[in-house]
């Protein structure tokens, strides 16, 4: 049987949990806790401190038990200092080619930020593996919905916004997956160091991508 790719392990899962903190000694923690609820997809963004160090710290940790990436990606260079620290899949916030055209060349998935019809385009075009459709509390599950009228072909990923209320109405919208930050991995939690909740958010998430996708099959 074929090895899943990271890229197959996304889609698959339909969950990329998107990690931010000022604190990056815990975030060790929180991503043990999200693979315990059933979320095995982790985006470090490289706004924490020492981001280089924190990826590595995760990766050695979770292993192969998860998908380790890395997040707020903004050029080429990034990218690959990512890639060198373990980073499974990148994630820029906007269309960044010579980011998307780096992670090619280095065979990493890539999951380019775009808004507009014209950067979704320009994204895929380029070669990214998921278009990450950023805001996405701005137009929420109805401008996805939009963009996959004309643009069948690409995998959307809306990241900002995506919640436990929303959750269900973006997956029915055409969403490949969902990047999901603050509404899974809360600040409070992280501050208060409480674990459980995080991995309770993790639990729940995860139902409603089983439960929506059970209920609406490809």
């Amino acid at each position: 049987m074929k090895t899943p790719t990271p890229l197959d392990r996304v889609l698959t899962s339909g969950i990329v949990a998107v990690i931010r903190s000022t604190d990056g000694e815990i975030l060790v923690d929180v991503a043990e806790a999200l693979v315990a609820g059933g979320v095995d997809i982790v985006e470090i963004t490289f706004t924490v401190p020492k981001p280089h160090q924190v990826l590595e710290r995760v990766c050695d940790r979770l292993g192969d038990r998860a998908v380790v990436g890395a997040g707020t990606v903004l050029d080429a260079e990034t990218a690959r200092a990512a890639i060198l620290s373990g980073a499974q899949f990148v994630v820029t916030p906007v269309v960044s080619v010579p980011a998307i055209e780096l992670c090619r060349r280095y065979a990493k998935a890539v999951f380019a930020g775009a808004f507009s019809p014209t950067e979704v385009l320009t994204a895929w075009q380029a070669g990214a593996d998921i278009v990450k459709v950023f805001p996405a509390e701005i137009g929420g599950p109805a401008h996805l919905k939009a963009l996959r009228g004309p643009l069948p072909h690409v995998r959307l990923m809306p990241t900002g916004g995506v919640t436990l209320a929303t959750a269900a109405d973006f997956l029915n919208a055409g969403a490949c997956a969902l990047g999901v930050g603050g509404s899974l991995v809360e600040s409070q939690a992280i501050a208060a160091r409480d674990f459980e909740r995080i991995t309770s958010l993790a639990r729940q998430f995860t139902e409603i991508v089983r439960t929506t996708r059970n209920a609406n099959p490809a």
